[in-house]
This record gives structure tokens, sequence and C-alpha cells, in this order.
């Protein structure tokens, strides 16, 4: 059965679309790349089926990562043809839910069964976690989410984790660990529940122990279509492969220099492998852009071409040559951030939106600057994926910290962090502590302080003591140290960073941002008129920062103009475009990131992927910057410019402040060392001091506030020394020789 509908609706694309849309049964691999009309493509093959070659819309199945592209897809085919209603389109999930409530039951899976979110898995799990071996009080039960997650995505077993090589997994014993799953699972199916990476391994679990419903579904699914397949992990690899083994008219869409998600478990093998799975696949290459400028395109091409994991392609462009790409180096992250505002100010003058422009950055840590340099001169702005850098959890929980031992008497923030990290004082104790305040009149530290003097809690009052004893000592580094020393203490002692470094790949982002925040009250204490500031009026300052975001927020949320300039990571600006992209921090260490470059080749390929993509964004105008100097933690360090210029060299103008082509001189443009150790984070320092910063009582030394003055005791070893000294000007201090930054003279 035919129509004639077929070949007027292939006439809308062009040739090599048309080729794949026309594609009828069999697997087929359409290598699609940035602006090359995928969607386009995989639409009008849909509708190419049903209109050309009389498939029932019931028998279409295509499979998508978010529910909002599931339902465009859905609109855009029913455009193009009838009956577009009983397509199957969803995600993987959705599809999962489906098979289950229908056919659940052969595996176990009573009627009504629930789908735990993420609070619920966590509430699980801090039900079985106490009485394991090797997982103590102060283990995060996220860190064992997380270990679940990741083992679901691989479709392994408490069994399999166990089994597994690594001694330890993400800080824990590998066999607790495993007994963490092996006894969340027991207690998840004695409730009739399942979790979301149930949705998918209980699926592939299913056809495999019960090929009747396989068959079923199959009959469901007789043209299959999957897109972003770059972006697929083993489970999802999996599913597909099956629903696919009967009829195998299996079409995905995807693009190998795309896969920026390892790090969420996607396999970039799963797409490059496709014609080792299927050895008689169709291959079709759409490589026309209908995006960027070609001198964008140039750039984007000339960069990726070094990667050896990839399918061979080049991207062609539509557009003309358009507007130079341009670098700039600033002389720090500060003259980065205000050559960014200036030029969007330049851009807006000339008749640009706002909402025209964007900025990327390889972590959400590098908003602060930009964030600050955008609201000097009043640029709106948005953030997308996230939230203003002073309204992040892990900066609010340091500023906390920092606030109640400032004010003791500051119940909402003991609130906040007294379980951040958890100290053995849950609910139940916190409520006797808080009811013990009001009726003594006084504050719930002075509560802590007391538990055990005056029997307010039954057990763990010593837990209670011991962090009024921690706030005390904060409360008294308060009046010793700088605002940047302080914070640094503060994440140390608290146990904060220790917590963090449990977390995997989103500790490490709030690691980054914390070192940051160190970042901005080093900054703050340099400005001419903060000089001589206190921890308390930096937090002034930060209070009004984020109320600024707050109210931004808010009258977002409101409905006010969505015109405003939109700030993002790299890996937040997949799938998106914009006609002016500036792509910030283009440095050895930040683009490729510390991590990638001691992971060798195959961390250094995904960064320069990640790089391929913030490129192909821009669609009339890229501009890159970057740092001479940049301070991490308090501290100004010199910069390197990326080895991913070397990549592109000769395709981009440099450039100077005011846009015009000055001679490029490389700063260091310096081969990749696979072998550098990696940094786990700039504020992690277990060394122990060294003998030039070792004290021993006596010695003269000078102080960046208080001036000169004289060691009188000493007491501690290693990091953990501490000092007392008698200064001329501000009296006798006691300082942590780690942060107190004091020079021998």
């Amino acid at each position: 059965m035919t129509s004639s509908a077929g070949p007027d609706l292939l006439q809308a694309l062009n040739p090599t679309q048309a080729q794949a849309a026309d594609h009828f049964t069999g697997p087929a691999l359409v290598i699609a790349g940035a602006g090359s009309g995928k969607t386009r493509t995989l639409i009008y093959r849909i509708a190419h089926l049903i209109g050309h070659y009389g498939v029932h819309p019931g028998e279409i199945l295509a499979v998508t990562f978010t529910n909002k592209a599931a339902a465009e897809m859905r609109e855009r085919a029913g455009h193009l043809v009838p009956g577009a209603g009983d397509l199957w389109m969803s995600t993987f999930h959705s599809a999962g839910v489906r098979i289950l409530r229908t056919y659940g039951e052969h595996i176990g899976l009573r009627r009504g069964f629930v789908i735990y979110d993420d609070d619920d898995q966590l509430d699980i799990i801090k039900e079985v976690m106490g009485s394991i071996p090797g997982i103590g009080a102060e283990t995060q039960p996220r860190v064992i989410r997380g270990i679940i997650d990741r083992a679901k995505s691989n479709l392994w077993t408490p069994d399999d984790l166990d089994r597994s090589r690594e001694p330890f997994i993400s800080g824990l014993p590998r066999d607790a660990a495993a007994e963490a799953y092996r006894r969340y699972e027991v207690r998840k199916k004695g409730q009739n529940a399942i979790d979301f990476g149930d949705l998918i391994t209980e699926t592939v679990r299913l056809f495999k122990e019960v090929p009747g419903v396989l068959d079923k579904v199959q009959n469901k699914a007789k043209f299959i279509h999957v897109d972003e397949y770059q972006d697929t992990n083993r489970a999802q690899y999996e599913l597909t492969r099956l629903l696919a083994s009967r009829d195998r008219n299996l079409l995905v869409v995807g693009d190998p220099d795309q896969s920026i998600y390892k790090f969420r478990g996607a396999d970039i093998q799963n797409i490059l492998d496709f014609q080792k799975d299927y050895p008689d696949a169709k291959v079709y290459m759409l490589e026309h852009n209908y995006r960027s400028s070609a001198r964008v395109l140039e750039a984007a091409n000339k960069l990726i071409e070094n990667n050896t994991e990839r399918l061979d392609k080049t991207l062609k462009p539509v557009k003309e040559a358009g507007q130079p790409v341009t670098f700039h180096r600033a002389t720090d992250h500060r003259a980065e951030g205000d050559y960014v505002a200036d030029w969007l100010t330049r851009l807006h003058g000339e008749g640009r939106a706002w909402s025209e422009m964007a900025i990327l950055y390889r972590t959400n840590a590098q908003s602060r600057v930009i964030e600050e340099s955008l609201r000097r001169v009043q640029i709106p702005a948005r953030i997308v994926g996230g939230v203003g850098f002073y309204d992040r959890r892990e900066i609010r929980d340091i500023l906390a910290y920092a606030r109640l031992a400032l004010n003791p008497a500051d119940d909402v923030a003991l609130r906040r962090i007294i379980g951040r990290p958890r100290r053995g004082i849950g609910d139940t104790a916190l409520q006797k502590l808080m009811e013990w305040a009001r009726t003594h009149h006084t504050s719930v530290l002075t509560a802590c302080a007391n538990a055990a003097e005056q029997n307010i809690l039954d057990r763990g009052a010593h837990k209670a003591t011991e962090f009024a004893g921690l706030m005390e000592a904060m409360s008294e580094a308060a009046d010793n140290y700088e605002p940047a020393a302080f914070l640094r203490f503060v994440m140390e002692t608290s146990g904060y960073l220790d917590l963090l470094r449990q977390e995997g790949q989103e500790g490490q982002v709030r690691l980054e941002n914390l070192e940051e925040l160190v970042s901005a009250a080093e900054e703050w204490s340099q400005d001419e008129a903060n000089v001589g500031g206190s921890i308390a009026d930096f937090l002034d300052d930060a209070a009004l920062l984020s109320s600024v975001d707050d109210m931004r927020t808010k009258a977002e949320n409101k409905g006010a103009p969505e015109d405003a300039v939109t700030l993002m990571t790299l890996h937040n600006a997949k799938g998106l475009e914009f006609p002016v992209v500036f792509i910030v921090g283009v440095e050895q260490g930040l683009l490729p990131s510390k991590g990638a470059i001691a992971e060798g080749p195959s961390g250094i390929e995904e960064e320069r992927r990640l790089f391929y993509v913030g490129i192909t964004r821009a669609m009339e105008r890229l501009l890159m910057t970057a740092a001479q100097n940049r301070m991490q933690f308090g501290k100004t360090n010199a910069a390197e410019d990326s080895a991913f210029l070397e990549d592109i060299e000769g395709l981009f103008d440099t450039v100077d402040p005011y846009g015009q082509p000055i001679e490029y001189r490389a700063k260091t443009w310096k081969q990749y060392r696979p072998t550098v150790p990696a940094a786990t984070t700039a504020v992690k320092n277990t060394s122990p001091l060294t003998a030039e910063l070792a004290y021993r009582g006596g010695e003269q030394v000078k102080h960046p506030k208080f001036g000169e003055g004289q060691v009188l005791a000493v007491a501690g070893v290693g990091e953990r020394q501490e000092v007392t000294v008698h200064f001329a000007s501000a009296g006798t201090k006691k300082l942590m020789v780690k942060f107190a930054n004091l020079t021998k003279l």
C-alpha cells in the first residue's frame, strides 16, 4: 500500500535527508552533524513510512531523551500525516513504564506498583545502611544512591557489583556497597515499588525471562527510531537491541562528535560499533549545516578532526562566511568578565536582543565572576540549568556556618547545617533541642552545649556537645582570620569538603563552587573599599548579591520579559543555538579540565567534543576568551591558553579589548600531558607542612592584615598546627598556620 503523498513529502528535504527518510526496512545509521536537521529528517521518515509505505502508526516507536522532545515530534508528525496520535513516541523510561504497567506481573510486580523518586530512594537507603560494616554515620545516603544508579545503568546486580575488581567504590568498601544495594533491592521489592533505573533494567529482565511478552511488544514496535543514540548507556542499548531483535527495522540517529555525557553513563561505543552490531546497516551522512556561518564551521571541523573516536564527516555550510571568529586574552578573570559585558553592551546597542546572546563555560563556578560583571552594568541575565552563584546549596551551607559562628543565636542557620554533613543528630534529637531552647528562652546552639549536662537527649548528647564545640572553634576563628582564610577553615573543620569528595561528579562540581567562594572572598578583601573588612562585612555583601539573584529569579517566574543573556555550562548548551556565543575560560585545566588531562586520550577527546558542541551553538558570531591569570581557591595563578586553540590555529582573529586584530603570541601552547596526576580538587591538601611553614616558637612573622608580630606558642603538628602570635597593632591572635598566610621575617 502506497500513497502519492510520499514523494511530495520528501521534496521538502535535501537529497541526503530524503535518502535517510526514504529508508524502509532493515537497520540504518543516520550520522547527523550539528545543525543538519536531524529531527526534521526523523519526523519526515516516520511520516513517509505512514504515507508512502502504508505502515500503521501503531507499529512505529520513536524514542528520545526528554518528554518535551517526544511531544514535539508527535505534534510535528501530526502536521504531516493523519493518524500521528497512534504513534508510540516517548523517552526510554516512559516506554518502560508502559511496558511494566501492562506486563510487570510476569516478573513479580503486582498491580499498582509505585515508582520511587530520588527522595523515596534516600529514605530506604537510610533505613538499610545503618548496620552494614564499612558504612559509618558519616556516609551520605546520596553516595549509595549514586552507586546503585550507576550499577543499574550498566545492568549490574548486587552480585555483579560485589565481583568487581575495585576494592573501593565511591569511597566505600566494595562489599559494603554491594550489601547496601542488595538490602535496598529487598526492601524496595517488599514494598511493591521500583525506582527510576528499574524502568529500564526490569524491562530488560522481563524481555529476557518472558520471550512471549517481548514478542507482543515487538508487534507495537515493528519500526524503531532512537534519537541521540550517542547518549545511550548500556541498559538503554540492551533494551533497544532486544526490541529490534525480531524485525531489525532499527534506525538510530546521532553524532559521535557530540557525545559528551560519559559522566552520566553514556557509552560512545554504542554508536561507533553500530555497524559491527548490524553489518548490513545502511549509513546516511547528514553534513549540510543550516545553523552556523562558514567561518564558525571551519573552526569546528578543524577542531574535531583531531579526534580518533569518531565517524568521519565534515560539516558543510549553507550560510555565508560571516564574521571572523575571535579570541581575546584578558589580563585576569575579572577583566575577562568585563570584556564580555562590554561586548554584550556594544552588540545590544547595535540592535541585538539580549536573548540572542549566550555565555558558555566549562564549570558552574565560572559563572560567579561573569554574573558580577553583568550586574555592574545592569545586563539582564538568566542561568540555565542552575541558580545564581550565592543561591547554590553548598554556598548557602558554608555561609550558614559562617553566620552561626558570628551569631550563635541564629537558629535558622543552625537548622540548615546541623546535618550537613551528618553528625548523628537526627530530626527527633533536633526537636528536643529546639523545645529545650524555647522553654529556657535561649538558642538551640546553647541547648547543644548543655545536651549532656542537662540530660536534654537520651542518646547522642555527646554528638550535640561536639557540634557546639565545633561552632565555638569557628567563632574564635572568625575573630582571627581574614574572610577567605576563615571560609577555608570552615570548609575543612566542618567536614563539608570530605562530604563532597564522596559524591563523585556532583560533589566535584560543588567543590569547584566552594573554591570560587573562597576566591570571591579574597577578591572582596583586595578591593580598596573593603581593606581590613571582616567576615561579617563580607557576609553582608554576599547577602545583598543573593537578594538580587532571588529577586531576578522571582521576576522571571512571574512572567517578566524573557529578553536576557543566557549563562550556562557547555553541557547544558547541547541542543540549543544562539546568534552570538561567548565561550569563556578557554584554558588548560578548564577546557580541557584537569581531570580529563589526567585521564589521558579518552578524556581529552571528550573535552574536545565538548568544545566542539560549544562552537557549533553559534549561528553568526563566536567570541572566545581566556585569562592570563585566574584566581582559584583564593590564589591567583598564571593560566595557559587551551591546547585546543592549537587545533584551530589560523582560523580565529586574536583581538584587543576593542575587537581590533592583534598579533597572536601564544601564552604557552603545550602538548597534552596525559601522565600529569589528577588534582582531585584545589581545596584538598593533606600533605604535612613543609619546614618553611612549620613553627617552633619565638619566630618574627608578618601577617597581611595584622602586620608584624612574634610567635609566642605553638600547638599541634602538620596541617593542624596552630600558633599564638602577639602583633604590635592587633594584640594576641591564635592562627591556624595552614590558612594564616604568615611570612617569616
